[in-house]
């Protein structure tokens, strides 16, 4: 049985407004898990409750098979977490900033955070406040990757970036992980994000989960139908998870590319769809109620 990084089971969470209802998802250890929703569907209630920063009313969440209630400190011991904006002192230097920060650690890896602030170019001795958005970023990752945490959370780590920066960024990013089997879940809106370093995609709506699969399942098995719209009509509608018109005919947005291509033949074209294609007309489906019978796909 593989290892679980992250195990969320049953998790359930009601605000005035909103509920967070029945999420579970696993991550495997060692691998890197997309977490993308619209602004309100529920990743940064998702983040609190791993972090224990708000407690869940029912359900069971598992950090490397510790309880994250029952075992908070081992659990939180196990997690490195970057904020999209990091709430550090503006007017201190990054080297004063980790002094104060180390010793709160109990597996603090000193030559390992110098490693990584030579790797990230980080200039020690500059104040906080005089770094670029992105220099922050690699500060805060040096910082979570230096107490030898197993599961790093990144809560839209991109955001802000410019698209060099970004690809950087994610490519070293990467690199590190491979190297040293950490885990990672992370939110963004950034499709491309998704497409160049996460092994799973979980899109949460509304506070449920909607889709929660691997890499190669959203590009082997989702497809995009394109053609008139007579031709695409005729696909079953258990077949549908979302669909948009086009100066040429008609896009539609299939979970299964295969049985597409069988049921239409050459009448049309199936190609296979971006992650972008997947998140933006499942989305749309939603918003317009315009999925048939009102489906959609559960993980």
């Amino acid at each position: 049985m593989t290892e679980q990084a992250l195990h969320l089971s049953g998790v359930r969470k009601t605000f005035k407004g909103f509920t967070l209802n029945g999420v579970s998802f696993s991550l495997p250890k060692g691998y890197v898990m997309g977490l993308v929703g619209p602004n309100g569907a529920g990743k940064t209630t998702i983040i609190k409750l791993i972090m224990n920063l708000i407690a869940p009313e029912a359900g069971e969440i598992r950090i490397l098979g510790l309880d994250s209630r029952k075992q908070e400190a081992e659990a939180r011991a196990q997690i490195g977490f970057v904020y999209d904006v990091m709430p550090f002192y503006a007017d201190v230097s990054l080297r004063d900033t980790k002094r104060a920060m180390a010793p709160f650690y109990r597996k603090w890896n000193e030559s390992l955070f110098q490693e990584l602030a030579s790797t990230f170019d980080l200039p020690l001795k500059k104040k906080v406040k005089k770094l670029s958005q992105g220099m922050r970023t690699k500060f805060a990752l040096a910082l979570a990757l230096s107490h030898e945490a197993e599961l790093l959370i990144l809560d839209e780590p991109t955001t802000g970036l410019d698209p060099v920066f970004r690809r950087e960024l994610l490519h070293g990013l990467s690199g590190l992980l491979q190297d040293e089997g950490k885990s990672v879940l992370f939110s963004t809106h950034i499709t491309s994000d998704l497409e160049r370093i996460a092994d799973y995609v979980t899109f949460i709506r509304d506070g449920s989960i909607l889709l929660t699969e691997t890499r190669e399942e959203l590009r082997e098995v989702w497809g995009l139908v394109r053609g008139d719209e007579s031709s695409v009509s005729a696909l079953d509608s258990k077949l549908w998870r979302g669909s948009r018109r086009t100066p040429h005919g008609m896009d539609v947005l299939t979970s299964d590319a295969s049985a597409a291509r069988r049921a239409l033949g050459d009448t049309v074209v199936v190609e296979r769809a971006s992650f972008e294609d997947i998140v933006v007309l499942l989305e749309d489906a939603l918003l317009d109620d315009a999925l048939p019978d009102g489906e959609v796909h559960h993980a």
